[in-house]
């Protein structure tokens, strides 16, 4: 029998983002998964679109000018097979029905990793969850993604967790990272991720690149229930960034980390929470995350480094400070004084 395996994505105030991505993960030519949708607690209603999108109320209407149309149209048939539960009644498995769609009424921000930990829950309150694909909700992917996921991580000897190849959404001739990233502990860095700016199209050697990662990217990420069961959920500490670098981390090394080349995701990357690309700053929002849990994952696992990373901080706010950003900078510095709480 085909293993199953529980998607999960997390949405906060992007539910067309969602929608997008579902009815691209809706098209996989998997036989046997099931899809979780974890709402933080969206101001934008976000729980009503996904209901009237999943009923048939609403049509759906791809992005005008995206470059992926196709992975995307003609939508869907509707209403799918749906459900929506609040966050405890998700926790412990629901009821009997097998919905090929949960919505879960997170009942507050919880984060990314919290968002993804009520999902994975559900997954493992039910009992026959084979896999968990953790999914970010501003991704697209081919409809032959899973399938070569559950291929490459079926091949790796022993225990593995598996990413896959990762593409600039509004530029899918160009990558955005080969599976994971690499961590310094030295300056806390966890935003070198592998292959970052190569053309799609220049062949590359798979096997090199996993021997470099330090972690998997969290935007797709294949693992196996026994990796939730013996390592445990996701750090809710974090609440955002970092997450993924601690997961495995506290593994120690017991699951290997690889990825499928041939596994395309395309991803927006962090619209909803500012996160800094090169051609957006970042927001308050994200400099605070970053910047605090930098110092969280160094107490942590690398005491030695905390000079360094201090001193790496600093540097940062004094560049912000040059570019007149003021507001960013004094944050650093109360990061560094001890602020653990973002102030929404």
């Amino acid at each position: 029998m085909t293993a199953k395996v529980y998607i999960i994505l997390v949405n906060w105030n992007g539910w067309m983002d969602t929608v997008e991505c579902l009815e691209s993960l809706f098209r996989q030519d998997y036989e046997h998964y099931r899809v979780v949708v974890c709402d933080n607690a969206s101001r934008d209603d976000s729980l009503g679109h996904l209901d009237a999108w999943a009923s048939g109320r609403t049509p759906y209407v791809p992005p005008e000018h995206s470059p992926l149309r196709h992975l995307s149209t003609p939508a869907i048939q509707k209403p799918l097979d749906f459900l929506l539960l609040d966050r405890k009644s998700a926790e412990q498995g629901g009821p009997g029905s097998d919905p090929a769609l949960l919505l879960i009424d997170g009942g507050g921000n919880l984060g990314f990793a919290g968002g993804n930990n009520a999902g994975m829950r559900y997954a493992l309150a039910r009992g026959d969850a084979d896999y968990i694909w953790l999914l970010n909700n501003d991704t697209i992917v081919e409809p032959d993604c899973l399938t070569r996921m559950v291929w490459r991580l079926r091949n790796q000897p022993g225990p593995a967790t598996c990413g896959s190849r990762i593409l600039f959404y509004s530029h899918p001739e160009t990558v955005q990272a080969l599976g994971g990233g690499r961590f310094n502990r030295w300056t806390a860095i966890s935003s070198q991720s592998l292959g970052r700016f190569l053309p799609a199209s220049q062949a590359v050697d798979a096997a090199a690149y996993e021997r470099q990662m330090s972690y998997i990217v969290g935007c797709s990420w294949l693992l196996p229930r026994a990796y939730l069961e013996e390592v445990g959920l996701m750090d809710e500490s974090y609440f955002l960034y970092y997450e993924e670098v601690d997961w495995v981390l506290r593994a120690g090394g017991r699951y290997a980390l690889c990825y499928a080349d041939d596994a395309r995701v395309y991803h927006k990357e962090g619209s909803s929470i500012g996160t800094p690309t090169g051609s957006r700053p970042s927001s308050l929002l994200s400099d605070f995350y970053i910047f605090r849990n930098k110092l969280l994952i160094t107490r942590r696992y690398f005491p030695l480094g905390l000079p360094t990373v201090y001193v790496a901080t600093l540097i940062q706010a004094g560049r912000r400070a040059l570019r007149g950003q003021w507001d960013k900078a004094w944050l650093i510095l109360k990061v560094l004084l001890g602020k653990r709480h973002f102030d929404y």
